[in-house]
């Protein structure tokens, strides 16, 4: 086992590594820039390392501070959290080339299912239904405009370089492809330092969901089952849960079984998650594989007993996953991410925090790296806190989460918690009737408007 861990990001995330390595008896390293000087993941590390001003190109994204700050401290792993570098094929090369272990998927695995095209070739190749779309990344305009034709509208212009919402766009009609094309070239561009963008069938009324998996590296794959990721704006989640309301015990096994013979197929190691799309019928499609730690990670910890980032540890050091591919949820768990954030208008709403009381009580965890005078930075995510409720059913668990979220109380910064009140609230949701389209209607309805047409 690792007697120190440099952990590469900042914030809840940081944190929750922290507490793992300190669970597991390892020291640890947070890296900082000088807007992050007293955030939590700092004051709880072991050692302290800054690598920059607040830009994070000039900082959580400066490879060679971080890899000096590793050199300095004696560190002998590298632990890249989600977000920022840790989904950099680069960055984990140069790990490996400075003689420290990477706490995640190979170079090699990053690089080929992190380009979203290559992933679904990869997918199709290797029996894993995909959505129809191109082979390849699209070129011109006019090459998207064909395939969009052959497809049939509504498309999906996508970046295949990242995630998280940029460089996406949706077509419903010929006239808009070129100038949705340009902007989500321009965006991805932008976001992933590539440009290159593929298309996709556009479901109308999926679902979202994703498998976790863990694998090590004596090619033992396991599932940890699925989360349900449908509530979304923007394509940036808002709540997700575990297990998915619209999953049978038969298509668990199914989908399931098909995220484990893909990260077969491609060799897979470590934690990772892999992505579908669920049509009205019944019907699923891979959709992308994110090689890291996902935000709302701590659901499936909820409903599996499995703490994931230990398990990324071990097996980055060598360990055999002792885990058994048979499973089965143990109650239900809900996240909900707080950020901060106007509720309505969502602008950004960074600042002093004057009043932070974070819940508690039976079924409830928050992850976060916020407390009463802590100052929320204007230059990275604007994620605060995460409220993740457990119960013995999904009832019990949207109870408790509504619970939560009336007890939590933080003033100084605008933040999302009035949105979630509403939605733990609203019909639709406490039914299940879910879908990547529920935002859109919810918001229309706050408004008084009438959603757009599919």
């Amino acid at each position: 086992m690792f007697e120190k861990i440099l952990i590469a990001n900042r914030g809840e995330i940081a944190l929750r590594i922290n507490q793992a390595c300190r669970e597991l008896g390892i020291a640890t390293v947070a890296v900082h820039s000088t807007a992050d000087t007293e955030s939590l993941h700092v004051t709880y590390a072991d050692e302290g390392i800054c690598i920059g001003p607040p830009p994070s190109s000039e900082s959580y994204l400066n490879i060679t501070a971080i890899l000096a700050a590793a050199e300095i401290t004696g560190a002998e792993a590298v632990h890249p959290g989600y977000g920022f570098l840790a989904e950099n094929a680069s960055f984990a090369e140069m790990v490996h080339e400075c003689h420290l272990a990477w706490i995640g998927p190979r170079p090699e695995s990053i690089r080929l299912m992190g380009d979203k095209s290559k992933a679904r070739q990869t997918a199709a190749a290797a029996g894993v239904p995909v959505i129809p779309g191109s082979s390849e990344p699209l070129q011109t305009p006019e090459e998207a405009r064909r395939l969009a034709a052959e497809l049939g509208f509504p498309v999906i212009l996508k970046a295949s370089a990242g995630g998280g919402g940029r460089g996406m766009r949706i077509a419903r009609r010929e006239g808009e492809i070129e100038s949705l094309f340009e902007t989500a070239s321009e965006e991805a561009e932008r976001a992933f330092g590539d440009g290159a963008i593929y298309m996709e069938k556009y479901l109308v009324e999926p679902r979202h969901i994703e498998f976790q998996i863990l694998a090590d590296r004596f090619g033992r794959v396991v599932h940890l089952g699925e989360r349900e990721c449908s509530i979304q704006r923007r394509h940036q989640k808002l709540i997700e849960e575990a297990p998915s309301p619209a999953l049978t015990p038969a298509l668990r096994r199914e989908i399931g079984a098909t995220a484990v013979q893909l990260a077969e197929n491609v060799g897979y190691e470590n934690a990772g998650t892999v992505e579908f799309l669920l049509d009205q019928d019944g019907s699923f499609y891979f959709m992308e594989m994110n090689t890291r730690i996902q935000v709302e990670h701590p659901v499936t910890e909820l409903v599996s007993g499995v703490d994931l980032v230990k398990q990324q540890i071990r097996i980055a050091a060598g360990e055999r996953l002792e885990l058994e591919n048979d499973f089965v949820p143990r109650g239900h768990a809900i996240e909900c991410r707080i950020n901060a954030e106007h509720p309505e208008s969502f602008r950004p709403s960074p600042g002093r925090v004057t009043t932070f009381h974070p819940p508690g009580g039976p079924g409830i965890r928050v992850d976060t790296h916020v407390y009463e005078r802590y100052v929320v930075p204007p230059h990275y995510d604007s994620l605060v806190a995460k409220i993740i409720a457990h119960g013995e059913d999904r009832d019990e668990a949207i109870a408790r989460m509504q619970r939560a979220l009336d007890f939590f109380v933080v003033e100084g910064v605008e933040t999302t918690i009035p949105l979630h009140q509403r939605i733990v609230r609203d019909t639709d949701f406490r039914a299940g009737r879910l879908s990547t389209r529920f935002m859109e209607r919810f918001l229309a309805e706050d408004r008084g408007d009438e959603p757009a047409d599919s």
